[in-house]
């Protein structure tokens, strides 16, 4: 079982920043993947960055791509999603997510466990 606390979501303009953050209790192992989601009003969840706790190699979303960095601290079962020259289609709820194990780490249906979700909110 594993527990997803995220923070740092909110509002900024077009070209702005936000942090986000997802702290993980529970049982982690190498295989385990922290993956960021995000769902718009009237969209299908998807896949936006993803990193797992064996080989922190990150992956992306194309359209994220050079803007948004995922990061893991393993000391703290947290993982980071840093998110630069936002847009306005960038606006979602954001969902940390854990896989115990995936083939597919961008995909939804990979993930077990899953935070509450935070709001993230660009204008143009």
């Amino acid at each position: 079982q594993v527990q997803l606390v995220e923070s740092g979501g909110g509002s900024v303009q077009a070209g702005g920043s936000l942090r986000l953050s997802c702290a993980a209790s529970g049982y982690t192992s190498r295989s385990t993947y922290m993956g960021w989601f995000r769902q718009a009003p009237g969209k299908e969840r998807e896949g936006v960055a993803a990193i797992s706790f064996g080989i922190p190699v990150p992956l992306y979303r194309d359209s994220v791509k050079g803007r948004f960095t995922i990061s893991l601290d393993k000391a703290k079962n947290t993982v980071y999603l840093q998110m630069d020259s936002l847009k306005a289609e960038d606006t979602a709820m954001y969902y940390c997510a854990a896989a115990p194990r995936t083939f597919r780490p961008l995909d939804r249906f990979g993930y077990d466990y899953w935070g509450q979700g935070t709001q993230v909110t660009v204008s143009s």
